[in-house]
This record gives C-alpha cells, structure tokens and sequence, in this order.
C-alpha cells in the first residue's frame, strides 16, 4: 500500500512534535511536508526546534524543510494542525479551502454547526457534516476537528452511559498536567508546590463540547445533548495525564455500581470493530484499586489511547463520583486527530 502523503500545521510546538512521534512508521501516513511560523520557515526540522519527545527524533522528518503556512501545489491532501488559536482560524480555512482534508486538534472551529466535532468511537457519524460542510463552502477541502483534552477523557466516559441510563447532570473538577498549557507552559515555580486554579477558556469547552459530541445528527446538522454541566479546571506539577473527579446524575433508574463497571468496560466503536491502527483495543479500563487511576502508572494504557477510570463511589449530591485519568497529548490530542484521519480514510472522505 502507498502511504498518504500528509502535512503537520503547527509542526514545531509541543502537540505538533507528538504528531511527528506518533506518525512515525504508521502504516499508512507519510509526513512529508511539515509548516510553522516565518520565523522558522525555510530550515530544517531539526534546527527549527528543539525535540522534546521521549523518543528519537526521526532522521527523515528531521532532514524535512520547514514551510510557511501557505497552500502551494505541493500541498498535501491531508493536513493535521496542531495551531496556536491565534493563528488557526484563517490557516485551516485557507488549507480547506484549497481542498486539503484539515484535521484539527484546535479549538476554533469545534462549535462551528458545519464542522464535525469527533470522537471515532462516540460519534462518526458527525462525519456526515462535512457533504454539507464541502458544498457550503464550494471547496472538495473540510474540516474535521478533536475536542479539547479534557473533554475527549469525560466524553469517553459519559457516552455509554449516556446512551445506556441517560444523564441529567454532570460535574468535572480536572487536575490538568502542565503539558496542556504547551512549551515552555507554566513557570515551574508556579507549580511547585502548588496548584493553580484556573485555566483561561478551559471550563467552557468542557461545558460545551460534550454536548454537541453527544448530541444527534441528522439531516446536516446537531442537536445538541440535553446534559447540564459544570466544570472547574486546575493545573497541577505533572508532566502529561488529564485526572478528572466526575460526578453524574443519571435521568432515568440508576444503575448498580457494577452495572457501570460492566458498561464502561464493553465500551467500544467503530475504530476497534475497522481495527483501525490507532485504535486502543480497550478505550476504556476499570481499576478496582482505590488509589488508582495514577498517572505515572496509568497514562500510557493503550499506548496512551486508553482512558482509565476508578475510584467509583457513592455521592451525597448526585448519584455516583467517579476519578478518570486522560493522556493529554496522545488521546486528548495528536493521538486521537491521526485517529479520525485514520477513520475517515476508512469511509472514504480521504483517498
């Protein structure tokens, strides 16, 4: 099989290198051109930045030329972006415009109601928006987007039982890892000894964007899940993995405390039943021990695409609490954006 060749947006920062990691030697993923600012444009990969992954920097991609984020004839069909928001808006738009499929890992376009917002196992069919999308916008180009970090963990969670038992009310205190703020992030001696208790539009997003991930599709469009969120977000001194301390009320009976168990553990979709390459052969694992989720034990499950729950409990206030631990820059970013790439080379909407 020819590999696809694609194009990293954004090539240079921290979620930009994860996409470089994961797509090194992917079965059917060939980077080949990789875009970044003015700044670093015309160099080198290897001399634009400096690596920061735990792994070796590719020799192929590290003797590629950084190209100024602009659409040329040599443009890939299929460019993954790992933009700041500052500058993601007109560049993804340009690039799809100009008839490249733009998988974004950015926040500016997850509530637009013409691009999908997706998580392969939850919700492929959102894919359908994108006929709309293309024709709107006269373009054989589309945007595909991943939600933010922290709500690609909760959705994972809340969908089964969303769909199993139904959901009235949900709220999410995170304790987010100072990779989610990028490179260099948080100064260090802003987290040593320390938590910070807010993220700028971190709270919306989780508020938000399980509700239209959630949400049904037909006829072109979402209507959004009637789910009533709150969310609170902190930055706490670990390097990579989301935890996230979930309490729900379910909207119809409430189930067993192994009833849950036993949902989340047989969840599943698509990506596994396409056995697609990303596709964690488990989503979803339970831990039975109470002092688990931990990230530096728990983080990479699944080569990091596994969301790991425990801690499941009684509450006072709503019906169940539960403690859920998130990879930040693997599901909750790079990890799942090549993974809806990879779907949607599956249904056809990338050749």
């Amino acid at each position: 099989m020819k590999k696809i060749p694609v194009g990293i947006l954004g090539a240079t920062g921290a979620v930009g290198q994860r996409f470089i990691q994961l797509l090194d030697n992917h079965p059917w993923f060939e980077i080949t051109h990789l875009y970044a600012s003015e700044r670093s444009a015309g160099q080198l990969y290897r001399d634009a930045t400096t690596w920061r992954m735990d792994t070796t920097l590719p020799e192929t991609t590290a003797k590629l030329r950084v190209e100024i984020c602009e659409v040329d004839e040599m443009t890939p069909k299929l460019v993954f972006s790992a933009l700041d928001s500052s500058v993601a808006t007109e560049v993804e738009a340009s690039f799809a415009k100009n008839g490249a499929a733009v998988v974004s890992n950015s926040k500016n376009y997850r509530m637009d109601p013409l691009v999908p917002l997706v998580v392969s196992e939850i919700n492929p069919e959102q894919l359908e928006l994108i006929t709309t999308q293309k024709k709107q916008n006269d373009s054989s180009g589309f945007i595909v987007t991943n939600p933010n970090c922290t709500t690609i963990g909760l959705s994972m969670v809340l969908a089964p039982l969303y769909e199993k038992y139904g959901l009235e009310k949900v709220s999410v205190v995170s304790l987010q890892a100072s990779s989610g703020a990028g490179y260099p992030g948080v100064p260090s001696l802003d987290l040593i000894d320390n938590v910070v208790p807010y993220i700028s539009d971190e709270e919306d997003k989780i508020i938000t964007e399980p509700c239209k991930i959630l949400g049904e599709t037909t006829n072109g469009s979402v209507t959004p899940a009637d789910i009533a969120i709150d969310a609170t977000s902190t930055r706490v001194g670990l390097r990579d993995g989301h935890i996230e301390v979930v309490s729900l009320s379910f909207a119809n009976a409430k189930p067993s405390h192994k009833e849950i168990r036993e949902t989340l553990e047989r969840f599943s979709g698509l990506p596994q039943q396409l056995n697609l390459p990303s596709a964690p052969k488990n989503p979803i694992e339970y831990c039975i021990d109470p002092a688990r989720p931990q990230p530096a034990l728990d983080r990479m499950r699944g080569g990091g695409m596994t969301v790991t729950v425990g801690r499941l409990r009684e509450s006072k206030l709503f019906d169940v609490t539960l403690t859920l631990l998130v990879h930040n820059t693997i599901r909750g970013a790079a990890g799942a954006a090549i993974l809806n790439a990879e779907l949607l080379h599956q249904q056809g909407y990338v050749d």
